[in-house]
């Protein structure tokens, strides 16, 4: 009996193990997201992920001058960066809409759409890199010029992400970092 009890305990263990190491994987193609876990006391960032995406802008606020960045802190322990609020999904910083030059291409989709899978039951683990050129799963992207500084603390070897469609800029997606709860502008570069 007592080799029976630990037989079925060591299984247990095993299978406990393993299942909590399912989900956390990242970077594979089509790896579904787990379940949404709640936002973090401050709101952003902290594993939560967006149902979707933002929606299209309807009344653009103007565009800031190139030498100018936006801050994005909008509650006290926000980050400055562009971020979505957990508890209500806002994008937060998504609201210049289509006529922003600072997303602005000449040549939208040059190097084609992205073939993976975007949305929120789709993470993907960073696989090294920065932000002029990025990738995971075999895929390849950059940060828009304009966005870049709202990355600096991101961890291009690990950190796992959601893209999104941009509903405003043709030829950009958004990234989403689950950790931290920011997002910026990604061309997708290829394969």
């Amino acid at each position: 009996m007592k080799i029976l009890s630990r037989v079925f305990l060591f299984v247990l263990l095993f299978s406990v193990a393993a299942f909590a190491q399912h989900g956390h994987e990242g970077g594979a193609p089509g790896h579904a997201a787990p379940v949404r876990p709640v936002g973090p006391e401050h709101g952003v960032g902290g594993g939560h992920i967006p149902v979707r995406g933002p929606e299209p802008v309807r009344a653009p606020r103007p565009a800031p001058p190139a030498s100018e960045h936006r801050v994005f802190a909008d509650q006290h322990g926000h980050p400055a960066a562009p971020h979505v609020h957990a508890e209500s999904d806002r994008w937060i910083g998504h609201d210049s809409g289509r006529n922003d030059a600072h997303y602005h291409l000449d040549h939208p989709w040059e190097h084609g759409r992205f073939p993976g899978v975007i949305g929120a039951h789709h993470i993907w683990r960073l696989a090294g890199g920065g932000p002029s050129r990025f990738g995971f799963g075999g895929f390849y992207f950059s940060v828009a010029p304009y966005d870049v500084d709202y990355c600096s603390d991101w961890n291009w070897d690990s950190d796992d992400i959601v893209l999104y469609d941009d509903p405003d800029h043709v030829g950009w997606y958004l990234a989403y970092n689950i950790r931290l709860g920011t997002y910026c502008h990604v061309m997708y570069l290829g394969s």
